[in-house]
Formats: structure tokens, C-alpha cells, sequence
């Protein structure tokens, strides 16, 4: 078994339906909660389900999906299957949680990828950023990236920046998402039908971030582009910066990256 997901909830199984893209389906194992849960999600991809500790057993990569102030428990379960293995790789997704945690938590000695995705790597439009210690190989760094290939964005950063990296792209899409939302509301209000004005600002968020990443000009330049002179754009503008709408970001950031270093 190539990747195994220990939790398959949101983020772990945007992460298996990534890999599932790339890698054949009798490659991927998948645990949950409860056998049935893990069962169901299994059938939607045609991969296996199996226990935690058959998948510590199989995987070559172990992908660790749990809160993090339930990983401590998850690890000793698994640690005296873990024990007798050295050629695993752990992989978190837990906020908080740095490498040399999980790998203590694991017993000690295990080359540990520490990842921080957000949800659309499940369409292929996502972000992984990733830190690894010494004991991942290069050759075992390319294998691994190269299965979750189909996820989208996969980007080194170093471990001290992980959390800050998070609160950006990890907790990003439901800040997106809250601003859509309220697009919508505003579109609605002013006479539009609710699902073409959640169609509009969906397709235009998703036009903004193309030409944002595709120009590679400063945000600032581009919002001017759009604000002529007395036009009903910087109106907007206004009424948004009146309301501290871009503190408020800054505020909701900083915020989820101090969460996430108390999680650790």
C-alpha cells in the first residue's frame, strides 16, 4: 500500500480523493471512526478500508488525519506496529503539531513529512505546503509528491512558517467563502436572482485569482484597474474600507495563526 489515511474527514479525504487521481486505487487504504464510515468512503473510490493499525502495518506513507489534541492517543495505539517498520513516513496535517512532536509521539525515529493543505486539493486546485526532517530522502520526497501530484499547489516552507502559511491558504477558503457568501447577499438585495449572484461571485473570485497569479502584479495595482475615477467601483471601496474590511483580514490571519500555535 502506497498511502494510507488514518481519518478520513474533510481534509484527509480531500487528500485521498487527490491521490486517488494519481495512484491506482489498490494502492490507497483509507480508516475512520467507525469500520462502516471508512467502508463507504472506500466504495467511492474503489480503494480498501482497513484498521489504523493495518494501515500502519501496509503503508509506505502513513497520512496522520486527526485533530490534534487527539494525535498523542492515535500514535501510541499504532506505535507498537509502527516499532517494528523503517520504511514508513508520517505525514501530519495537524496544526500546531511541529515534526519533532509527532515523531516522539510515534517512538522516535521515523522520517515525518508535515503537510498543511486546504479543501481544494480535492478538485486539484489546492495548496500543500510541506516541511520534512532529515530522515525523508529525496527519492522518497519525489515519491510522495509525485502521488499527490493531482492535488494542485504542493510548495516547500519551512516548518517555522507553517502555521503562518495555514492561516493564508489553510484557513483561507472559508474566509473566501464568508466573502462570497456576502457578494451573493449583495446581489440578492439588489435584485438578483440567488443563484445566478452566487455564480457570479464564485466565477468572478475565480477570475480575480487567475489574473492575480497569471499577471504577477501587485494586488493594489489591480483593484485600481478596476476603480475609475468617480465610478461606482471605488464607491464600493470605500464603503468597504469605511467598515475595515482589510483590517478585519488581517485580524481573522493573525488570529488563526495564533490558534494554530497553541494547538502545538
Amino acid at each position: 500500500m502506497k498511502f494510507g489515511f488514518i481519518g478520513v474527514g474533510n481534509m484527509g479525504g480531500a487528500l485521498a480523493q487527490a491521490a486517488a487521481k494519481t495512484l491506482p486505487p489498490e494502492q490507497i487504504g483509507v480508516s475512520s471512526r467507525t469500520m462502516a464510515k471508512a467502508q463507504a468512503f472506500a466504495a467511492k473510490l474503489g480503494c480498501q478500508a482497513a484498521a489504523n493499525q493495518d494501515l500502519a502495518r501496509q503503508a509506505q506513507f502513513l497520512f496522520l488525519g486527526v485533530k490534534p489534541q487527539a494525535m498523542a492517543q492515535m500514535l501510541a495505539e499504532i506505535a507498537p506496529v509502527l516499532s517494528g517498520r523503517d520504511d514508513v513516513a508520517l505525514v501530519s496535517m495537524a496544526a500546531g503539531l511541529s515534526i519533532d512532536a509527532i515523531d516522539a509521539m510515534a517512538g522516535g525515529g521515523f522520517p515525518v513529512i508535515r503537510i498543511m493543505p486546504n479543501t481544494p486539493v480535492a478538485i486539484g486546485k489546492g495548496v500543500i505546503s510541506y516541511a520534512v526532517n532529515q530522515r525523508v530522502t529525496q527519492a522518497m520526497l519525489e515519491e510522495f509528491l509525485h502521488g499527490l501530484q493531482a492535488a494542485g499547489m504542493l510548495d516547500p516552507l519551512p516548518e517555522p512558517l507553517m502555521d503562518a502559511g495555514s492561516a493564508v491558504s489553510g484557513c483561507g477558503p472559508a474566509f473566501a467563502y464568508l466573502f462570497a457568501e456576502a457578494l451573493a447577499d449583495g446581489g440578492v438585495a439588489c435584485g438578483l436572482p440567488r443563484a445566478k449572484a452566487q455564480t457570479y461571485a464564485a466565477q468572478m473570485m475565480l477570475g480575480a485569482a487567475a489574473l492575480l497569479l497569471e499577471s504577477g502584479q501587485h494586488p493594489g495595482a489591480l483593484k485600481d484597474a478596476v476603480c475609475s475615477p468617480g465610478g461606482s467601483t471605488i464607491q464600493g471601496v470605500r464603503a468597504l474600507e469605511a467598515h475595515g474590511f482589510r483590517a478585519a483580514v488581517l485580524e481573522a490571519v493573525i488570529a488563526a495563526w495564533e490558534k494554530g500555535k497553541k494547538l502545538g
